[in-house]
């Protein structure tokens, strides 16, 4: 979406007395952080691998796709001569502020790549000054929630923003899988965070899964980017080859412990023949029962890459691993003494359900899946999250608001911004209520 305004550069200026103001620190959600391949060695240039529009599908093609090393747990790239790192840039603010910062997107205010864009100029404005009261942390997303390497990250970007405003606790701003991330380190570093934070506020946290659209991802991929946008991105089908091999998808995953109002399913239509006659048959995976579709589906999926043909079945040593974290997830419990607010998404159809053929076009074999477009019954949430999950924190909230909006919308979203202030203690709470905002002040949601 391009929006009106045709300015091109970024006049943002950090003023005013930030001597009252805790720090904050901003945590990205998965796709939310720039990526770089950067050559191992001494020559060779650093490449923006993600997110660029213009040659985007040839470069991650070539750059980002990658294996799972079950001896390390890390997700490695094919790409033997370089590394994938984040910039530091603008103490962490560069990484997850416009995602795609090239000269023509800034122009063209094409803000379907403005991340935590408009919510820094609202920061800067009301006082906050990069670098001693406003900072940045984004990660390689691919990896696992509780990998070290974010894990030391997340520590570091804490004890510098501490340091940096003279011993003032943070208060932390996440969005999406960034809550879940936040969640992983308070149960690895309870005392790191208690040490170092003041307040979390969390957006669109998938806290028990975003079952449609995981689900989904892992059988035939993810667009980012819709419309004309999308020609020009990365495809559908070069994110699934990916998103396979990603722990941190999935950790998303639906939870199966917790206690749905109705449990998420996938359904197939598949071709079964008996007696010599061909029917449709429904058949139904709940979320513990989806691994076999998923082993089924995946079996012979497989990339060419530097013309080697490389397998990429269904990763069941990524599964076990994140079922390690989902039970992290699970018993995680928020340290005393740090005020916890939670912002969710509603009023917009969110993929719950996914349905894979139809009674007059059933599936004949399982791969079929993964070039199949699905169909999906819908939620309440912010078209990604659904509602009831982004809820379902565990936390004793101080408040939990539900706001209208998109799933990235609600970064740019005014009255997201409204209780930021408020919670941050910038502006006195307003005496009216927006029309469709749902505040709740204790725990308002039945916890499996």
């Amino acid at each position: 979406m391009v929006g009106g305004k045709w300015w091109c550069f970024d006049n943002r200026s950090s003023g005013g007395d930030v001597a009252d103001l805790n720090p904050v620190l901003l945590v990205s959600g998965v796709g939310g952080t720039i990526l770089n391949s950067k050559p191992k060695s001494w020559f060779g240039v650093t490449t923006r691998v993600w997110v660029r529009i213009l040659l985007a599908d040839l470069e991650f093609r070539k750059r980002v796709w990658s294996l799972y090393n079950p001896d390390t747990g890390y997700t490695e790239v094919l790409d033997d001569s370089s590394d994938i790192v984040v910039p530091q840039d603008d103490y962490g603010l560069y990484a997850i502020d416009i995602l795609d910062p090239s000269y023509w997107i800034k122009c063209l205010h094409v803000t379907d790549v403005y991340h935590f864009h408009d919510m820094i100029d609202m920061l800067i404005k009301c006082g906050y000054k990069k670098g001693s009261t406003l900072f940045g942390y984004g990660y390689d997303f691919r990896q696992s929630n509780r990998i070290d390497q974010s894990m030391d990250g997340l520590k570091e970007k804490l004890e510098t923003a501490y340091k940096a405003s003279g011993g003032k606790k943070v208060n932390l701003i996440s969005h999406s899988m960034g809550g879940l991330l936040v969640s992983c380190f308070i149960s690895l570093h309870s005392d790191v965070f208690s040490k170092y934070v003041n307040k979390w506020i969390t957006i669109a946290t998938p806290f028990q899964g975003a079952p449609g659209c995981i689900n989904d991802s892992l059988l035939t991929g993810l667009q980012f980017v819709e419309g004309l946008e999308s020609y020009f991105f990365v495809s559908r089908w070069s994110m699934h080859q990916l998103l396979v091999e990603c722990p941190s998808i999935y950790e998303m995953l639906p939870n199966p412990e917790f206690q749905w109002r109705k449990q998420p399913e996938i359904f197939v239509w598949r071709n079964r023949s008996e007696n010599g006659q061909d029917s449709a048959k429904l058949e139904t995976y709940d979320p513990s029962g989806c691994v076999g579709l998923f082993e089924e589906a995946l079996k012979d999926n497989e990339i060419e890459y530097n013309k080697k043909t490389i397998p990429l079945p269904f990763n069941s040593s990524i599964y076990k691993w994140a079922a390690t974290t989902r039970k992290m997830l699970n018993s995680v419990q928020l340290p005393e003494g740090i005020d916890f607010y939670n912002i969710y998404g509603t009023s917009l159809d969110t993929p719950f359900d996914v349905c894979y053929g139809s009674e007059t076009d059933p599936i004949n074999d399982p791969s079929e899946i993964c070039h199949t477009s699905p169909e999906y019954s819908y939620v309440d949430g912010d078209a990604t999250v659904p509602a009831e999950s982004a809820m379902a924190d565990g936390f004793p909230a101080i408040e939990r608001v539900g706001i209208p909006g998109a799933h990235r919308g609600l970064l740019r979203d005014e009255t997201v911004f409204e209780y930021i202030r408020k919670w941050l203690g910038l502006q006195l709470q307003s005496n009216t209520t927006r029309v469709g905002v749902k505040i709740s002040k204790v725990v308002d949601f039945g916890l499996g």
